[in-house]
């Protein structure tokens, strides 16, 4: 009994050692996997990093995208500067395209239609002739209207110097230059002369224009106090005041 009671507390004391063994052995696999695992989330192995690698070609390639976005945008920016400039370009001064006054030639009666037009405000003391190019080409404007309001007074409306501008006009096809012409001092008293129409002369012909003078009763005119003012690209009120 003694015997058999020896060999089972020894097989049983082999067993458990056996066991405890096996735990051991185990437990070192399961650190050492641990431990791996560690390693390889701490230090980026190849392995481990697969996955976020193919989510960073993903990140990337929509972060390219938005780089050709992006680009296409700054691309857009450039071109609307572009734009800018070249409408900057374009939007030169009309003076500084004109053709030059030594070539181009005069206007005559057949180039331009005249018009003539109360200036606002009672009473009606001037008028303003107005010159349009009708041709369809070029010409030029020297010095001022040649008006001759009465057949009494043969004589040409004298001209305000003041007014002369630093060149000749220069009228494109459909441009229109402007005169601004006294016709009395607005006073009612027996030198007015009534006008229905009247006749300008342009600079350099001979040919005469024939006017119709606005309003239904035409205007008066005063032999002593009308005057006219040069061709001008403007009605300069201001400059042209007398």
């Amino acid at each position: 009994m003694r015997t058999f009671r020896h060999r089972t507390t020894v097989l049983a004391a082999a067993a458990t050692a056996a066991l405890a063994l096996t735990l051991t052995a185990c437990g070192g696999e399961d650190g050492s996997g641990a431990s791996r695992s560690a390693g390889t989330q701490d230090g980026g192995a190849p392995a481990a990093s697969a996955t976020p690698g193919t989510g960073a070609a993903a990140s990337g390639t929509s972060g390219t995208g938005g780089s050709g976005t992006s680009g296409t945008s700054a691309s857009g920016g450039s071109g609307t500067s572009g734009a800018t400039g070249t409408s900057g370009g374009t939007g030169a001064s009309k003076a500084a395209a004109r053709p030059k006054v030594a070539t181009t030639p005069a206007c005559t009666p057949k180039d331009v239609t005249l018009r003539a037009d109360r200036q606002d405000g009672p009473p009606y003391t001037h008028i303003v002739l107005t010159a349009k190019n009708t041709s369809g080409r070029t010409c030029r404007l020297d010095g001022f209207p040649e008006i001759q309001f009465l057949e009494s007074h043969r004589e040409n409306v004298p001209a305000v110097a003041k007014s002369k501008p630093p060149t000749p006009v220069v009228l494109a096809a459909g441009d229109p230059a402007y005169a601004l012409v006294r016709l009395s001092d607005g006073g009612v008293h027996e030198d007015n002369e009534p006008v229905s129409d009247f006749s300008v002369t342009l600079r350099g012909s001979d040919d005469v224009i024939a006017v119709r003078a606005p309003g239904a009763g035409g205007i008066a005119v005063d032999p002593a106090q009308w005057k006219t003012g040069y061709w001008t690209y403007e009605l300069r009120n201001g400059a042209d005041e007398f």
